[in-house]
């Protein structure tokens, strides 16, 4: 018997042969296949989304607490630095305003 070749548009099946990971079973059939490895980079993707905005919101809501608590302490630190400068220039012209006085004396 001959093989026969058939005509150029009639489709032919051929066996196709992947090398790596099996792909995964489609999702209720809507989805293409997908290799383990395919998968794996889409979800890292998303949790790499999620995590760069649901981090930052964490960082930010922490640090606006510290600061909220740290607010007293600089408020008072500050005042003290504030008083003990103003003492000091005060006292510093005193001292400048005597002697001036002095030697004019």
């Amino acid at each position: 018997m001959a093989t026969r070749i058939p005509p150029k548009f009639v489709p032919t099946l051929t066996e196709v042969v992947q090398t790596g990971p099996a792909p995964l079973a489609p999702a209720l059939g809507t989805l293409p296949a997908l290799t383990q490895d395919q998968l794996a980079q889409r979800v890292l993707q998303r949790v790499e989304l999620a995590l760069d905005t649901r981090l930052r919101e964490a960082i930010a809501a922490a640090i606006l607490e510290h600061t909220s608590a740290l607010t007293p302490l600089l408020r008072e630190r500050v005042e003290s630095v504030v008083r003990e400068v103003v003492a000091e220039a005060l006292a510093d012209e005193m001292q400048a305003r005597q002697r001036a006085a002095g030697a004019n004396v």
